[in-house]
């Protein structure tokens, strides 16, 4: 994780940056440090099995640090992450698959649809975000204000189920809907998209 220049001028949400686009700000919950998440463009979605079922991961279940979990994903066999950290993306490497509240941010600032948000489990709630995630209503968060990822624009999700990096289990693996935000868990063998993200370190 690279760490941003200048701290006193971070690049707005929706900004194009380091090969992607700014997606907001994580702090890691063990030592209270500060990344700034870029989303790639949706050119480099990939597709694939989260990990093997029945295998449990060591290292794989940080809601925040998407490359230690991919790079453990890796280690154990994953097809899917091996093709993430291999990916070179406007000069910049270091992509990863989101950690769980990495990818909420995803949605919060990217989400394409106009269809009411679920209100199940822990959908929303993100306290590792600045500001905190608060539990999704009905409407809040609407549609993107950022035209290019709205449904059927040039980087928009899919109205589909995302893998994210944090491990639930030997058997589950978390995944967000982007089509109504649901957070929830499947079993790893089931073939998901996946939108690289990379951290730079802010402080």
């Amino acid at each position: 994780m690279n760490a941003v220049q200048n701290v006193a001028t971070l690049p707005a949400i929706g900004q194009p940056y380091g090969g992607g686009f700014v997606t907001g700000i994580t702090r890691d919950p063990e030592t209270g440090k500060r990344y700034l998440n870029i989303t790639a463009g949706a050119e480099h979605e990939l597709v694939g099995a989260w990990g093997e079922y029945g295998q449990k991961v060591e290292g794989a279940s940080s809601f925040t640090n998407s490359r230690a979990n991919t790079e453990a994903m890796a280690a154990a066999g994953s097809d899917l992450a091996q093709r993430v950290l291999a990916l070179s993306i406007g000069g910049f490497n270091g992509w990863a698959i989101p950690a769980r509240d990495v990818q909420e941010l995803q949605y919060r600032h990217f989400k394409p649809t106009t269809e009411e948000n679920w209100q199940y489990n822990r959908s929303g709630d993100n306290p590792n975000s600045e500001p905190v995630g608060q539990l999704y209503s009905e409407e809040d968060p609407a549609q993107t204000v950022h035209q290019d990822f709205r449904e059927g624009e040039a980087e928009a999700f899919q109205d589909r189920a995302y893998w994210s990096s944090t491990q639930r289990s030997a058997y589950l693996a978390f995944f967000m809907g982007f089509d109504d935000g649901i957070q929830l868990d499947l079993v790893k063998y089931i073939q998901l998209r996946v939108r690289p993200v990379r951290s730079e370190l802010i402080d």
